[in-house]
């Protein structure tokens, strides 16, 4: 098994890509002073919400992922965010790589929920690594290689600032977010909005909000 340790030293959005990302910077330390040829990295990226404090405006917005209040003690615990996969070329020592993040505006999908309840602080990551590493057969001989597996216990600890997961999605969804209706929900906004002239989604939305007392 090939001896990889892995540090996160920041994160940035990406600003050029076809879909909200970041990049989560990545220093992998080799511990044996062996040459690595190549990594497939594989990385599991989980939400740990329980390892922070929450504004009462945060838990309002949290109620539908964790309920009431009362009930955190049992409700708050460990989620996936995502799945990353990436190729590390070769290496002596250490190396610094971007890990690429694809993030989701979909509020089906229970990390965005939790995202976009966040104001201020950091998102608790754990981030937990795994692939093939492809080495010197020999120490030192450089006559072929070898395969091993990247070790299940290199588990990282990583606070994601909040400012940096809103300015990535502010990137590709300007003071926007987007959601997921049926196909008759959108036909049944497609004839309100036309019926009462509104020039704009937000004007349909806003419209029907105001109708069931609920606008802000």
């Amino acid at each position: 098994m090939t001896n990889l340790a892995f540090e996160v030293l920041g994160a940035r959005p990406e600003r050029y890509a076809a879909e909200p990302t970041l990049q989560i910077q990545l220093r992998i330390n080799e511990t044996d002073g062996d040459r690595i040829h190549a990594v497939a990295l594989r990385c599991q990226i989980r939400i740990e919400p329980q390892r922070r404090r929450y504004s009462e405006t945060e838990m309002a917005r949290l109620v539908e992922l964790f309920g009431c209040a009362p009930q955190w003690g049992d409700s708050l615990r460990p989620f996936l965010w995502t799945h990353v996969a990436t190729m590390v070329t070769a290496f002596t020592g250490s190396t610094v790589i971007d890990l690429p993040v694809r993030c989701t505006y979909d509020f089906e999908v229970a990390a965005a929920k939790y995202l976009h309840s966040l104001d201020t602080d950091a998102i608790p990551l754990a981030l937990c690594f795994s692939g093939t590493a492809f080495g010197a057969a020999g120490a030192g001989n450089g006559a072929g290689f070898n395969a091993g597996p990247v070790s299940w216990d290199q588990d990282v600890s990583y606070a994601l600032p909040v400012s940096v997961w809103r300015e990535t999605m502010d990137l590709y969804f300007p003071d926007s977010g987007w959601m997921r209706v049926s196909r008759d929900t959108l036909d049944s906004l497609t004839r309100f909005k036309a019926a009462r002239a509104l020039p704009t989604w937000d004007h349909t939305i806003e419209q029907l909000l105001k109708q069931a007392g609920e606008a802000s």
